[in-house]
């Protein structure tokens, strides 16, 4: 065990204290592994209807009296500084409220960085924000304008005259190589791994495969773009957000502007997509000030150019790996080093090696990450952030030592399955990849495949398959609050500040709370979205849905407590203490003697009760450092590639996934395609374009970045082991990051079985692919 992951731990038992739990480590498993009503059916997502109908509402359609609307003035260059500085013009236009820079900009600190260490916090850069005349980067906010309409402070934004004093700037990929630095750790784990001699026992392996791969910059492309809508009330505000950090965000606004928390209130029950990048940046911190400033509400819609130019993306990779063999295709030596950019302003690590851990064993590794200070706008996390382009490196490398062998790719990957954490040397709390794979390869029909590279034809396409594996670790967060509302007329309300993004948390946890408070699921409601509430953390790492279920079975045994004590002496159920009973059929029975049972209505009757509250912690995250614990994946695709052009046309994907209980089919299906689409932009189509002359982002439109669109997506089927992890619970794993996992390694893959093409630099674009096209 990592000092890293010691140290969390202490921080655990600091913070949260010792609180029970029956499943956590050496107790037993939580009962609805196996006792589940509405747990694991097809239920439909209750926001659904409020949103094909119109009536969701989303940050930046709350109405407000007196909105104003903002605009933002970003620098055209990547280092220097502000040497002129009119804003008359904008200021004397019609409709301008209020023009902000740094000149008026309120004095204010930096709020803490998330990171693997401080998850309580929101913000994704450590750099000032309006403080001074200063740039970092190419697209650093300069200024602000309000107007009574957005047409007014957009053309205003565009009357402000600044000149600037260009310094140099570290902008290149490559020069910036010779002053790579490597930290200590990587989120939780050892930066730098050494098991035995990777180096020589790849030297004398008998098979082996030595490569570097290349990822570009991904941005950021949430349908809803990010928003704020603010007002304040005297000494109070209130910000409509579009966050995945609700807690958090409230609690870095309060820091900043010296409130407290009772002082901010962040609302955000729905929002259009995160993928990590809707937490805490300039635009926040602007808005809240321009509305105190200006004593009017302000809503700020970020454009898609602004998107790219101020809020962090996926960071460039290059990564050497290396795997040796021995004669058997057991492994010897695997060895994944590398480059990717992190500003000392940034939090975001992109931890390319971390899945490589995990995944096979090996006699020896060698794995350390080495990190780039380019000025740019902070990168931060992007779904699967690492395990994303970590896989497509390592998957691609494990299939060629196969092509290299002459052994089929699947039969490469199960030789070396591990029994343990290769590394840390932990139990696998539940490992089933080997099912998922051999249930994926029957579905999907691998027998078809050929080995011989070009070997399937049909007029000009050359046809190909390619397997993957993927990777995403559990997590459960600590300090996740929640509370329970039980009535007399039967119905129960939970609630507590966790995200709604569009994965079906409020549906998937109204399930689990009505099977375990014994419950019809009409009879609940879960509330959520609103930084009143009790304490979650931001939705983030696939870790929501397990640290909620963690809270919402605590809430359930404190609820079962104050029960029994309502219940009273003359109750069916008096005498028995919280272990020896089970809520169930809308009361409490005991769990011997099933007869022994008193309805929750009569219990509150009796007490003269209407209803009766509780409030829960999540007991400590003690699993995921006694255990190791993954969800897997097995990747199945086939396509077609034209001998003319070198277009490559995917015509189907599966995806076989080994991540615990699936709560609800429905929704699971759905993140799981999801991201499996976001794997074939990954493979396929997306890439920043960065220009190392000026510093900025050339393509910062949908025009010019291609996300896969309709006609880009194939026919996509996925299934599941749906074999339950007893350390979990509810026995599920995070599912929301593991469907893009191994998705572009498939696709290359399958690229070089079709054309004996082998694509190392993504996205595997036709130019690629059709000048080695033999």
């Amino acid at each position: 065990m990592s000092n890293v992951q010691n140290a969390v731990i202490g921080t655990v038992r600091t913070v949260l204290g010792w609180v029970p739990s029956q499943w956590l480590p050496g107790g037993t498993p939580d009962p609805l592994i196996e006792r589940r009503a509405a747990i694991g059916q097809q239920a439909s997502r209750l926001d659904g209807p409020a949103k094909v109908s119109g009536q969701a509402r989303f940050a930046a359609d709350v109405a407000m009296a007196g909105l104003s609307y903002a605009t933002l003035v970003h620098s055209p260059i990547t280092r220097g500084r502000i040497t002129k500085l009119e804003s008359g013009a904008a200021e004397a236009a019609p409709g301008v409220i209020l023009v902000m820079t740094y000149h008026n900009m309120p004095r204010l600190g930096i709020v803490p960085m998330i990171g693997g260490t401080n998850l309580s916090a929101a913000g994704n850069s450590a750099l000032p924000t309006m403080q001074g005349p200063d740039i970092w980067y190419n697209g650093q906010v300069v200024a602000m304008v309000l107007a009574e309409t957005q047409e007014q402070a957009d053309y205003a934004a565009s009357l402000i005259e600044i000149d600037y004093r260009e310094d140099s700037a570290k902008t290149s990929f490559e020069n910036a190589k010779p002053d790579s630095r490597a930290p200590a750790s990587v989120l939780f784990e050892k930066n730098h791994v050494s098991i035995g001699n990777a180096e020589q026992e790849l030297n004398r392996a008998a098979f082996k495969v030595d490569n570097i791969y290349r990822t570009p910059g991904h941005n950021h492309n949430a349908i809803e773009l990010h928003a704020v809508t603010v007002a304040w009330d005297g000494d109070t505000v209130l910000l409509h957000d579009a966050t995945q950090a609700i807690s958090a965000t409230a609690s870095a606004i309060a820091k900043l502007f010296n409130l407290k928390n009772e002082q901010v209130r962040v609302l955000s029950p729905l929002v259009g997509g995160g993928f990590g990048g809707k937490a805490f940046w300039d635009h926040q911190i602007i808005a809240v000030a321009a509305a105190k400033l200006a004593a009017r509400p302000v809503r700020l819609i970020l454009s898609r150019d602004s998107v790219y130019r101020m809020i962090g993306g996926r960071s460039p990779s290059e990564q050497r790996v290396a795997v040796g063999a021995d004669a058997e295709g057991k492994f010897t030596s695997i060895i994944h080093t590398g480059y990717s950019i992190m500003p000392p302003y940034a939090a975001c690590p992109e931890p390319y090696t971390l899945g490589t851990r995990a995944i096979y064993k090996s006699k020896s590794f060698e794995i350390i990450q080495r990190y780039l200070d380019l000025d740019i706008v902070p990168n931060t996390f992007m779904r699967a952030p690492g395990e994303a382009i970590g896989t497509f490196a390592l998957e691609n490398a494990v299939d060629e030592l196969a092509h290299e062998m002459g052994l089929d790719p699947i039969e490469l990957r199960l030789r070396n399955e591990p029994e343990k954490h290769p590394i840390s040397g932990a139990t696998f709390s539940q490992h089933a990849t080997r099912q998922a794979y051999l249930d994926g390869a029957e579905r999907f029909g691998w027998e078809q495949r050929e080995a011989r590279p070009g070997a399937r034809r049909d007029g000009e396409w050359r046809i190909g398959m390619g397997c993957a594996s993927g990777g995403f670790p559990y997590v459960r967060m600590p300090g996740v609050n929640i509370r329970i509302e039980l009535r007399r007329d039967g119905s129960a309300k939970i609630s507590c500040s966790a995200q709604e993004m569009g994965m079906g948390t409020a549906t998937v946890q109204t399930q689990h709370a009505a099977d375990r408070l014994g419950l019809p699921v009409e009879a609940i409601s879960f509330e959520l979205g609103d930084s009143a509430l009790p304490v979650a953390p931001m939705a983030g790492g696939s870790s929501q849905t397990a640290s909620l279920s963690g809270a919402v079975i605590a809430g359930a045994e404190r609820l079962t407590i104050e029960l029994l004590r309502l219940a009273g002496n003359d109750s069916p159920i008096a005498g028995l203490r919280a272990g020896e009973v089970q809520l169930a059929k809308e009361g409490i029975a005991s769990l011997d003697d099933p007869s022994r049972y008193e309805s929750f209505r009569s219990i509150m009757a009796r007490a003269s009760r209407d209803e009766v509250t509780v409030t829960a912690s999540g007991s400590p995250p003690l699993e995921m450092f006694k255990f190791a614990m993954h969800s897997s994946s097995a990747i199945f695709c086939q396509l077609r590639v034209s001998d003319v052009t070198g277009e490559i046309r995917v015509d189907r994907m599966l995806g076989s996934f080994d991540c615990g209980t699936i709560l609800n089919p429905k929704t699971a299906a759905s993140q799981f395609k999801g991201g499996m689409i976001m794997g074939l932009g990954l493979a396929l189509t997306e890439e920043t374009l960065f220009d190392e002359r000026s510093g900025r982002i050339m393509n910062a439109s949908l025009a010019d970045y291609h996300v896969p669109s309709h006609l880009d997506v194939p026919e996509i089927d996925v299934i599941w082991t749906g074999i339950p992890d007893p350390r979990s619970p509810l026995g599920a794993r995070g599912i929301g990051e593991i469907g893009i996992t191994g998705v572009a390694a498939a696709v290359a893959n399958a690229v070089f079985n079709a054309t004996g093409t082998r694509v190392r630099d993504l996205p595997i674009t036709l130019d690629k692919v059709l000048s080695e096209i033999p």
